[in-house]
């Protein structure tokens, strides 16, 4: 959804915009043709790979102002601009959720259908858990939690169940594809029917856990939305309703929502709009586009101006 992004995001010359989720800078790139000449593009990822690509993509792309790249995770929003000696940005984007590269990364662990190693982690030298490590250590019940809460696995105490079995009996998935093949067996039949892999709602779950996605979105996002000048805009896209969900929750609290009891019969929470949000739902892409690139069948995009 590249034009949509575009379209809502609106970037003019001179402006400095942050790309909260750099990563190969495909959105980069338009975002320093419209901010030319002499507009600052500040790109964080906390994918070193992913940095680097985008380093070498925007090279040049910004004669007259500044490309700036910042390597961490985006709930340091207000660590990293600080940094970077800003007082304030003009525009925010955040393309969450794993890209298409770490996808067809097979080392780094996120897919189904590769031999890759378990790791899942966005920032795989960063340290922290991986999820081969997670599944060694967390018990039934919390692996149930986690499937439940982060992939909406209608399955997933009988999942956690055979992952606990596996791992007593000392044969622990190691790979992605082996995990897959786990919880496909873990599902009944009849379930595995309709829906695409099996496996993906776990892996999504496990991925969420491993870099603790929903936390690090609420804190990024709220610390974009503080950094906004007036009239400045910010622009989510995600992928998983967990995510658009938050996004919605986030862009009402600044909207001046109400958070008073119901039976309240004057308010008395003393909420105040900083934000005036652009899209009443959240947009999805259209035929065309699914059919050009399935992976962005899920997209879902958000926009918010601030007051």
């Amino acid at each position: 959804m590249t034009a949509q992004v575009m379209e809502l995001l609106a970037p003019r010359p001179g402006d400095i915009v942050l790309d909260a989720t750099a990563g190969g800078a495909g959105h980069g790139r338009l975002i320093c043709e419209a901010i030319a000449p002499n507009g600052t593009y500040v790109g964080i990822d906390q994918d070193a790979s992913a940095l680097a690509a985008a380093a070498a993509r925007l090279d040049g792309s910004l004669a007259e102002g500044e490309l700036i790249l910042l390597h961490g995770n985006f709930r340091h929003i207000d660590d990293l601009l600080c940094s970077a000696n800003l007082g304030y940005i003009d525009r925010a984007l955040f393309d969450v959720g794993v890209s298409s590269h770490q996808l067809d990364t097979p080392e780094r662990g996120f897919s189904y259908m590769t031999d890759g190693p378990l790791d899942m982690r966005m920032d795989a030298d960063g340290g922290g858990m991986t999820a081969y490590e997670l599944l060694g250590e967390w018990d039934a019940r919390d692996l149930t939690a986690i499937l439940h809460d982060y992939g909406e696995e209608k399955w997933a105490a009988r999942i956690a169940d055979f992952i606990v079995r596996r791992r007593e009996a000392g044969t622990l998935p190691r790979t992605g594809r082996e995990l897959a093949e786990l919880v496909k067996q873990a599902i009944p039949a009849s379930a595995r029917r309709t829906g695409g892999n099996p496996a993906k709602r776990t892996f999504q779950a496990l991925r969420v856990a491993v870099n603790d996605e929903l936390g690090a979105l609420r804190e990024g996002l709220t610390a974009a939305i503080r950094w906004l000048r007036p009239g400045g805009r910010v622009v989510v896209a995600s992928f998983q309703s967990l995510e658009d969900r938050l996004v919605k929750q986030v862009f009402a609290d600044h909207a001046g929502r109400c958070t008073c009891p119901p039976d309240l019969p004057v308010c008395a929470c003393g909420s105040h709009a900083y934000l005036r949000v652009l899209t009443k739902s959240a947009l999805r892409p259209d035929a065309d586009e699914v059919a050009q690139n399935p992976r962005a069948k899920a997209t879902r995009l958000r926009a918010a101006e601030r007051l």
